[in-house]
This record gives structure tokens, sequence and C-alpha cells, in this order.
């Protein structure tokens, strides 16, 4: 039998306090947890806080401390400046983490406020939604008292579950595309009896159980995720959800999230590998995690090469993601796995192979991204090219593209790479004739301030495409187009139309902000350039000068990793 992991990526993970609230609902002390989680070796650690409630939605210990913004406002918009300080306090100790329980509280005003929470709380990694209250103002998850108030107050026990399932399915039509996450789905039976029909909804023709159902089918609908949560099994009413709603998630391919729900240090970390050994139950091999809202695919299994590859896998959907707006990153995608990643073949229904091809292609609105930790084998192709050698820093690739496109000259696909000793190689492929070509050299050799960039410049006819590469994850292709780029912290990716200069102007623009390109790659299919450019500089300086480079771009890009 393969070995659990010990340790899960936590979404619904560990309650911020407030700092001030008179009834705690969380951890004060941020530090203490951190601590705990470092010298368990773990690496990395996700904290939560609730969204400030609407004055009607309070529980009795609420109310009878008269504090109206239980939760409040100055706590909320402190705590995105709370997690920026312990990043900075424990950098390279840890990853840390944060998202946002947002609070449903009907489709009037609590739907108002809860959109104006979630602008508040700009930065979060990911967003669970919640049904904790009763449009009557009683909470599901209060006192038992609380709990029998309400049930009176519906008649019936399926009356009171067909409530909470009615409240959840309206908060994901109208906030659907607020969060990543439906919280806690079966919350309920924390106070009262689960029906017969809730037991048995997969056979079952009761309403209730088709009520059920349809709440799943719109959560698949909705490309969203639901969070298993451990804080039932410490209560005493076993894990939200049961299984039979979690293994009808796994055949409508819900991802599902894990997470302890802990309002205590004392409970950081216990039943981690209870949590998978739950989902694994339900058919479930991988969960979710997210970074800054993109979704992040994790294993189950204690195994090294596996972790790595879904390294790989994420790397790849972060690229993906982010070429897409909003919206279309909510969607799933598509996936083909080929040589070493074909395991993921039984793991991920509906994806298809490609053979020996050691790869993972992962698609989706038209566009499609393939990565792989192979390092890449030279192919051999003979071109003419210009090879040059020079110092490495801001505006000098930019200068040599000046000077072709002055000549007339297109550069077909490039090679570049850093000698880590202010010195850099590249190589660029060329069409153009061999007069032109020296045109340009002589240029650049005649010009003071050139020369003293550029040590060595070279054409050659007929040469071999250099392989810079080493180790890493590669950006093998971009929409089919081989560019073979190894990822940095920062990419940019562009399709641009395939003429001369169109480049020049990405490069020069770069150039005037003083980001350096650590490494470029350059593709073409038919009248469309691509390039992958590994840099180094100031992301908001990068994507303003990205949106002014005009019509003749038709993407352009920046990408920042942040999963693990």
């Amino acid at each position: 039998m393969k070995k659990l992991n010990d340790f899960i990526w936590e979404t619904h993970g560990i309650h911020a306090g407030t700092e001030q609230d008179r009834v705690k609902h969380g951890i004060d002390k941020l530090e203490k947890v951190v601590d705990k989680a470092i010298e368990a070796n773990h690496p990395s650690i996700t904290f939560i806080i609730h969204s400030p409630r609407l004055t009607n939605f309070r529980y009795i210990a609420e109310r009878e401390t008269n504090v109206k913004f239980i939760r409040g406002n100055r706590s909320y918009l402190n705590y995105p400046k709370r997690i920026a300080g312990l990043r900075k306090k424990y950098e390279g100790k840890i990853n840390i983490k944060y998202g946002v329980e947002l609070e449903w509280m009907g489709a009037d005003l609590g739907l108002q406020w809860s959109r104006s929470k979630i602008f508040q709380a700009e930065g979060a990694d990911y967003v669970i939604g919640s049904v904790h209250f009763a449009p009557e103002g009683l909470p599901y998850d209060g006192s038992k008292e609380e709990a029998l108030q309400l049930l009176e107050m519906r008649g019936s026990l399926e009356a009171y579950w067909d409530g909470y399932f009615n409240e959840t399915i309206q908060m994901i039509e109208c906030f659907g595309d607020m969060i990543q996450i439906v919280g806690h789905i079966d919350l309920p039976k924390l106070n009262v009896d689960m029906p017969e029909a809730l037991l048995n909804f997969e056979t079952s023709s009761h309403p209730l159980a088709n009520k059920v159902r349809t709440l799943l089918e719109l959560i698949a609908d909705r490309n969203l995720s639901i969070d298993v949560d451990m804080a039932g099994k410490f209560k005493g009413v076993g894990v939200y959800p049961i299984q039979s709603i979690l293994r009808r998630a796994n055949e409508l391919q819900i991802p599902v999230c894990v997470g302890t729900d802990t309002h205590h240090v004392r409970y950081y970390s216990l039943n981690f590998k209870e949590s998978l050994e739950y989902i694994q139950e339900a058919g479930y091999e991988s969960y979710v995690s997210y970074s800054k809202l993109i979704p992040e695919n994790r294993t189950i299994y204690d195994n090294h090469d596996l972790k790595v590859k879904y390294t790989v896998l994420n790397k790849g959907i972060e690229l993906l993601n982010q070429r897409l707006d909003i919206a279309h990153r909510r969607i799933m995608p598509d996936f083909s796995f080929g040589g070493s990643f074909s395991e993921f073949l039984d793991i991920y229904k509906n994806s298809i192979g490609m053979g020996d091809y050691n790869a993972i292609r992962i698609r989706k609105w038209g566009k499609s991204i393939t990565v792989t930790n192979e390092i890449p084998m030279s192919t051999n192709e003979t071109v003419n090219g210009l090879f040059s050698e020079h110092v490495d820093k801001p505006g000098v690739i930019s200068s040599l593209f000046n000077t072709l496109a002055s000549e007339g000259i297109n550069v077909e696909t490039a090679r570049l790479k850093s000698n880590n000793d202010g010195t850099a190689v590249a190589f660029l492929s060329i069409k153009g004739s061999k007069g032109d070509v020296q045109s340009a050299i002589d240029f650049v050799n005649g010009t003071s301030a050139s020369a003293e960039l550029f040590h060595n410049l070279t054409y050659k006819e007929n040469a071999q495409l250099p392989n810079y590469y080493g180790e890493g994850v590669y950006l093998l292709e971009m929409d089919g187009v081989k560019l073979n780029l190894a990822l940095s912290d920062k990419v940019i990716l562009t399709k641009h139309n395939n003429a001369p200069g169109v480049l020049l102007i990405l490069l020069s623009a770069l150039s005037s902000k003083n980001i350096n390109i650590i490494d470029l790659r350059l593709g073409k299919l038919n009248n469309v350039g691509y390039s992958a450019l590994a840099i180094d500089g100031d992301s908001n300086v990068i994507r303003n000068l990205l949106a002014k480079l005009g019509d003749q771009y038709y993407e352009a890009n920046l990408i920042e990793f942040y999963s693990m």
C-alpha cells in the first residue's frame, strides 16, 4: 500500500483572531502556530479569517457582549498586513498562505456587504464561501438551543436541511464568481440529525436527496472546490461532508480542499493524515490548495518523484491561467500526459496520453502550455545566425535587436544564457543577407558605446543551435510553438506580429525601465511570433509596460510563480 503524506497543504486552515473581540474566534498570536509548524518541518502554513458580519447575524455569546461588529472591520482590514509582517519575519523558513471565509448573509444587503468585504481582501490566496446563518438570523453551527429554535420555526427536519441547501445554492448563484471553495456543505449535522434521505441520497428519490445532487452539479458547473473539513471530527459529528456526498463529488470531478479548520494552537496539524485517508476512501488521489486564486494540485502520497511531477504540473497551470482573464481562469483545464507523467492518466479522468513525449500539456479556451522537467535535447538543427558575447545588463540585447531591425533583419529564434559573472552569450538565428548582417556587425563595432558592451559578434552560416540548458522546469511549447525556456520567478509570454522591429518594441520598453533579460526564446507559427523571456525587475513596472506595447502584440503577460 502506498504511504500517505504526514502533511497537508491546508485551505480551511488556522483561523486568525481579530486581536480585539471579546468573544474569541481564532488565534491572536499567529507566531505561536508558525513556530510550531517550523518545528515540525512543515513547508507551508495557512491562515484564514471570517469576513465581518452584519449586526443581525450573531451567535448568542456575541449578542451577550452587545458588541455589534464582531470580527470587525479594523481587524479584517489589518489582516493582510499581519500576514505580510509574518512573511517578512519568517522569510526563507516557511511559506505562509492566507484566505478569507466569506460569510453568506442573504441576497440583499448581505450580498452587497460581502462584495464590499471581498474588495478589502485583495491579495488573498483563496476565498471560501460558507453558510453559517439562516435568513432568520439563527446560526446552524451555534448552540443546540438556537438549532432547536430554527427547527421549530421551519417545522420539520427535512425543511431545516432544505433551507440550508437552498441558501448554499443561492450563495453560489449570487457570488460564485467571488469564491473558489464551498465551505462545509453539511454543516447542520453539528446540531441536528441527518434525514435518511441525505444519508442515502445517492439512491433516494426524496426531494431533499435531489436537492443535494443539484447542489453538487452546480458546484461542478461553476468549477468550484469542496471543503473537506476536519472541524466536525473535532466536534464529534464526523468530517464535513459525509462520504456519500464526497463520492458523488469525485464522480463529478469536483476538486477537494482539505483543512483542520482549527481555532486553537493545540489543534494544529491534528488529523493531517486522517484527512487524506478520508478523501482517499472516496476515490481521490489528489486535492487542491491555492496561491493567488490559482489551484495547485497536491498528491496524497508520500512519494518524492510524484511530488516533483506535481510541481511541474502546478507550474504549467499557473502559466496557462495567468494568460487568461479571471473568468476563464476558473474553468478547469484539460490535460494530456506523456512519458514519465503518464501515471497521471489514472488520476485525472478524461485526460489523454502523449505516448513517449515526456511532458504535460494543459489546455483551455483555445490556449495551451506544455511543460516538463526533462532537460531539452539538442535538435542538431543548423541555421544562419549571429553569435554574441556581451555584458550581462539591461538594454544590451535590445540594442542588438535594434541594430538588426535597422537593416530589415528579423530574428527567427534566440538562445540566451547568463554566465553569472557579468557576461552573457546569445545566438540569434536570422533571415537576411550576409551583407546586411555584416553591416549590422560593423555598425556595432564602429560605435564606441556598443563596442564596450559587445566583446564578440560573429556571423555563422549553417551553425548548430546551441544547447544552453540545465536542470529546471521548462516551458516546452506555447500553443504548440516550441520555446524551451527554463522557468524563473518571472516570465513574460507574448504573441505578436512576426515582422522586423516588432519584438524590438518589447525589448526597448524593458530596457527603458532597467529590466534585465535573463533568458529569451522565440518561435513562430505562420505570421504570428511567440516570445518567452525570463526577466528580473519590478512587477508593477513590467505590467504597465506590457499594457502599452500596441496592437501588434496580440497577447503580452507577466507570469509570476507562487506554487511550491
